[in-house]
């Protein structure tokens, strides 16, 4: 064995997540076999944020520093043989920003140690990563209670003379949701044509914004859930449920070179309709009783924004005239879910805290968050809300079975101005 056996960063207690603001407290432990001469022991608290242009490239091409601190723990010298314990502590400015790990960069939060020794000889060094999580709380963000709810119409054509059009309607319950919390999904599909839609799919889609030499979009489908067709001169109501998984919170205060969205897109092949609901994920939840979406004041539950046109042509009109009357909406089934409706074992109540029974059977409105998870796309452990302490976990996101690995970034997904509007789909990292 050579002189050095053991160098390393030990934390207090066994931590791995703190808070913005928080000392950091810990020691550099030093196991010698012999002597070592030394010229100093420095021990640095740093923060970054680095960006590439390629996936899963160390050639970073954009950095941004938060902090950086260093401490010497002991002058110029020599270490005797045995161990040696060198303590230190810092305190985490009240800026740093959560911890995060993408294809393209990455947040990383980390102690480095070094024995700077004499010329001709090697220095070592050492260092331990450690995360931060500077929690989103939904409340602050404005509007986060009201209804969240977006419509389109798609005017088509159909056995090469015949024209239709379709009204596409979606909702949520809420606008932002936090781990292990169920999101509600409502769509209204009024077909006025005389052709079935497509069925209609749901996904909850997470995008990443990186900002290198331009902007890199990192779009990827989280849940998908998709139900069936609307026949003919049918309405037809959707409601369906997806269970917010293990992911990094919406936004990074702090970074200026990484942003996270997330969407809910409603859509239809046939005709091509879409709907996208922008949605948070935070660690604190929405605090304040859920507004029922309602497509239109005065309008029954379950009922669609009549479409009525100020100068219809005539011959639209007539087909008006001559279609027949819309029956009742009905239910739509869905036909396939992308996402385990139980959640893992490691998604297990917190200890000490009552498990949700519901009283009829359905699932719980609001299960209660794991303490702590795994993102997706990311290898960053974080805490949602619960009183559960820090515990490492193996809990993997079940994918959809049509994800597959990416190659170069896709589009970014409409705003919500852009999908109410029927505007061409294009984003921009700070809508």
């Amino acid at each position: 064995m050579g002189r050095v056996q053991l160098f390393e960063v030990c934390l207090s207690h066994g931590r791995v997540v703190y808070s913005p603001g928080e000392p950091l407290a810990g020691a550099v432990r030093v196991r010698l076999g012999a002597p070592l001469p030394f010229r100093a022991i420095r021990v640095t608290c740093m923060g970054s944020c680095r960006v590439s242009n390629k996936a899963n490239d160390a050639a970073w091409v954009v950095e941004e520093g938060y902090f950086n601190s260093a401490l010497s723990l002991a002058d110029k010298g020599s270490l005797p043989a045995g161990e040696h314990n060198f303590p230190f502590q810092f305190l985490l400015p009240a800026t740093a920003p959560t911890s995060f790990e993408g294809p393209f960069g990455k947040i990383v939060h980390q102690v480095r140690a070094t024995i700077d020794t004499p010329r001709f000889s090697k220095d070592h060094q050492c260092s331990r990563v450690f995360y931060i999580l500077s929690p989103l709380n939904l409340n602050s963000i404005p509007d986060i209670e009201q209804p969240n709810v977006a419509s389109t119409t798609k005017k088509f054509s159909y056995k090469l003379v015949k024209t239709g059009s379709v009204v596409l309607t979606a909702s949520t319950d809420l606008r932002g949701y936090v781990v292990g919390q169920v999101l509600r999904l409502q769509a209204d599909i009024e077909n006025q044509s005389g052709k079935d839609t497509s069925p209609v799919v749901a996904s909850l889609l997470q995008k990443v914004s990186y900002k290198a030499k331009r902007w890199i979009y990192d779009v990827r489908t989280i849940a998908e859930v998709e139900g069936a067709g609307v026949k003919a001169w049918r309405r037809a109501q959707w409601q369906e449920q997806i269970l917010v998984p293990a992911l990094p919170q919406s936004a990074l205060p702090g970074c200026s070179l990484i942003h996270v969205d997330y969407y809910l897109q409603v859509s239809l092949k046939v005709p091509e309709a879409t709907v996208t609901l922008p949605v948070f994920i935070g660690n604190i939840a929405v605090n304040h009783a859920p507004l029922s979406p309602r497509p239109g004041p005065g309008l029954p539950p379950g009922a669609s924004i009549p479409v009525v046109p100020s100068a219809p042509p005539q011959e639209e009109a007539e087909a008006a005239a001559s279609s027949p009357h819309f029956a009742d909406a009905v239910s739509l089934s869905t036909k396939s879910h992308s996402q385990q409706q139980s959640l893992p074992a490691t998604f297990s109540s917190v200890p000490a805290a009552p498990e949700p029974r519901p009283q009829d059977g359905s699932p719980a409105p609001h299960p209660l968050p794991p303490p702590l998870c795994i993102s997706t796309g990311a290898t960053v452990p974080y805490f949602a809300e619960g009183s559960g302490g820090p515990v490492p976990t193996t809990s993997t996101l079940i994918l959809p079975p049509e994800y597959s690995s990416w190659g170069y970034p896709y589009e970014a997904p409409p705003s919500y101005e852009q999908s109410c509007g029927g505007a061409d789909p294009s984003l921009t990292p700070g809508s």
